[in-house]
């Protein structure tokens, strides 16, 4: 099935770039790329973090006077998603082309290249930028436009499969065959990068960004008379932790604290966390909510709870963060870089107990909670700003067309 592709007028922003684990760190600054680049996005799946990542980052590199287009998956989404792409849509000089993909591996991907291929001459991309593990391995498969920097953002993706089980094996393997049509590397956390480094390489390229978000996120969420304790919002799949949240709940009503939840969000095993929820009584206790926009999400609770499995580097804790909300979240992944000194308020992950414990300390100590989030706040305001993440991605879109006039390329 052709893609549709959406070309509209051309419209005509500030910083951090950090190297990976094998490099010295950069300090943030302002980002080098002086000349307009046309920019093409590449990723499946218009839902969750990477979304959102590709779409602020696009509006920034837009507002500096860059031209860029968006590949992306026609069928996941739904209403929000494309709402957000028709907004951006007239924004896109080099327009927004949608084509079904594949989450997994399937043949239909030997139809999906050339059609990125073809965007990509049309669009004489200076810059091709593949995001997870599906838009990344078309971008570096991409054997046209040879001046075009290919560059790759893996956002978890592969990362998160272990060799152990014959899914890891064949991403993981895919990943180190493709490794070497990558120009450059971009991750959202040292984390990633170490995990990248471990699971398939050192690339020849790399740089840590981090995630960061806008001004206006800093602005207080104003609660709901009727909220819970506590709000969840993510995916509903198990790497979340959100069975192990539900486990805290209840081990805390055992207690006699009668605490409630609102979990947000949806996800193939929306199902299974509402069979637990019953299974343990607290149909009564936790609400769960479709999907909606994180700030109106945060409205619904008095106590963000992030109890991941694994993560990278989520925008739900930059943006509870942003927001001064009491949060707790677990220690896993690029958790502990957004909190840097404040790590210590981290709890184990697979742990009901430690979280009902910290959940407890919470409830019954707002004061310091909210004194503790304000600490938070400041430090995301700092360092994790859309700016610095714009800026460092420019600029390490920079030192990689840099090495290519290097090596003849342009």
């Amino acid at each position: 099935m052709p893609g549709a592709t959406l070309s509209h007028p051309r419209v005509g922003g500030d910083g951090g770039v950090h190297r990976t684990s094998a490099v010295s760190a950069i300090r943030p600054s302002r980002a080098r790329t002086a000349e307009p680049l046309n920019i093409l996005h590449v990723f499946r799946a218009p839902v969750g973090g990477l979304f959102r990542h590709v779409v602020d980052l696009a509006r920034e590199q837009i507002a500096r006077g860059h031209r860029v287009g968006l590949i992306v998956d026609q069928r996941t989404g739904g209403a929000r998603a494309d709402a957000i792409l028709a907004a951006l849509a007239p924004s896109l000089a080099l327009g927004l082309t949608r084509i079904p993909m594949r989450r997994q591996l399937a043949p239909s991907d030997v139809a999906v290249l050339p059609q990125v291929m073809r965007r990509i001459a049309e669009s004489e991309a200076d810059i091709v930028h593949g995001h997870g593990a599906k838009g990344g391995a078309y971008v570096r498969l991409a054997f046209n436009r040879r001046e075009a920097l290919r560059v790759y953002t893996p956002h978890g993706g592969s990362l998160l499969f272990s060799e152990s089980t014959l899914a890891g094996w064949v991403y993981l393997s895919t990943e180190r065959l493709l490794m070497p049509r990558g120009d450059l590397y971009l991750f959202e956390s040292a984390f990633s990068a170490d995990t990248f480094a471990r699971k398939v390489g050192a690339p020849s390229l790399a740089r840590v960004v981090h995630n960061g978000v806008a001004r206006a996120e800093f602005d207080p969420v104003t609660v709901h008379p009727d909220a819970s304790d506590i709000v969840f919002i993510g995916e509903f799949r198990r790497l979340k932790g959100i069975d192990v949240l539900i486990d805290a709940v209840a081990l805390l009503r055992e207690r006699g604290r009668i605490v409630t939840a609102t979990l947000v969000g949806d996800g193939a095993e929306y199902d299974t966390f509402r069979e637990q929820a019953g299974r343990l009584k607290l149909d009564e206790a936790i609400r769960f909510r479709g999907a909606m926009p994180a700030r109106e999400a945060q409205a619904l609770g008095r106590l963000m709870v992030v109890p991941s499995r694994m993560e990278s580097l989520p925008y739900v804790v930059l943006e509870a963060a942003a927001s001064a909300k009491p949060l707790i979240a677990t220690r896993v992944g690029g958790i502990p870089e957004i909190y840097g000194p404040l790590a210590e308020d981290l709890v184990p992950p697979e742990n009901a107990e430690a979280l009902a414990g910290a959940i407890e300390r919470v409830l019954d100590h707002p004061d310091s909670a909210a004194a503790r989030a304000a600490s938070l706040q400041r430090r995301v305001a700092a360092s994790f700003s859309l700016q610095a993440m714009a800026d460092g991605v420019l600029n390490a879109y920079a030192d990689g067309l840099a090495v290519l006039v290097e090596n003849g390329r342009r």
